[in-house]
């Protein structure tokens, strides 16, 4: 899998600049008027006027120069600063790509991707629980598909979605997906036998953290393989279960609560 480097530049209090800035300045240069570079990445005249603002801004200098209109009508053409710019920065793209394939044969020794690695870093989600598996089986009817995703060796989880999603994802045995579960949704039961339930999803775990609050409390268990699971629960539920480090439990949570997500 192709791993592709995207370079931000930020500088304070100025938004960030990155490749589709670029990409606007570089259309705007190609063809020699910020109206037809605008047309050409698919923004508005003033979007373009904006982000190459900020821009501007950013580097402290004129990145364009316009031309007087005329009978030839007005345009715009790069800097020396702007020819710069563009060239550092896809020289920063190139070098960022060049590291990744060198790292890839070491990721590869310790059993790591390098999706696993990108997906690690720049995943941003609300649920509590990211967690990465691959795609084991998937039983499906004409509505809904049943999605087994391998986490670790012992341990499986069951997610159910539309078939319409299934399509739309190109899910596939073998596919590596990250897992969305909202802590809320976890619930916890002790004890070294798995409870009778109806919830598809039943880890067994060992409790690694129990941080409690005056109302709420966040049980996290180490279901191997150096992966946890978190769930949120009334402080009054995990006094009563008793839950301390150490101690086996359960994560209990229906199909439908886990959500799949592809890179």
């Amino acid at each position: 899998m192709a791993i592709e480097a995207l370079v931000t530049l930020k500088g304070e209090n100025v938004p960030a600049v990155g490749r589709e800035r670029l990409r606007l300045l570089e259309a705007v240069a190609r063809e020699g008027s910020i109206s037809a570079g605008a047309r050409a990445v698919g923004i508005t005249y003033k979007a373009a006027w904006d982000g190459l603002d900020v821009m501007a801004n950013l580097f402290g200098k004129p990145l364009l120069v316009g031309r007087a209109g005329g009978r030839a009508g007005g345009g715009a053409t790069l800097t020396a600063t702007g020819h710069s710019v563009i060239e550092a920065f896809r020289r920063m793209e190139a070098e960022m790509a060049r590291v990744l394939r060198t790292i890839e044969p070491e990721l590869a020794e310790a059993g790591v991707s390098p999706l696993d690695l990108v997906s690690g870093f720049l995943m941003k989600t609300s649920a509590r629980n990211a967690i990465r598996g691959s795609i084991i089986n998937i039983v499906s009817d004409t509505l809904s598909a049943e999605v087994e995703i391998s986490v670790s060796p012992q341990t499986t989880i069951y997610s159910l979605i539309t078939h319409a999603s299934m399509e739309e994802l190109g899910l596939c045995s073998g596919r590596p997906v990250t897992l969305l579960i909202k802590a809320p949704f976890v619930a916890i039961a002790t004890g070294k036998t798995a409870p009778k339930t109806s919830a598809r999803n039943c880890i067994s775990g060992i409790v690694s953290r129990c941080e409690t609050s005056t109302v709420s409390a966040e049980i996290v268990l180490d279901i191997g393989a150096g992966k946890t699971l978190a769930s949120s629960v009334t402080a009054q539920s995990a006094k009563s279960l008793r839950l301390s480090p150490g101690k086996p439990a359960f994560a209990l949570f229906d199909a439908a609560h886990v959500i799949i997500a592809i890179n």
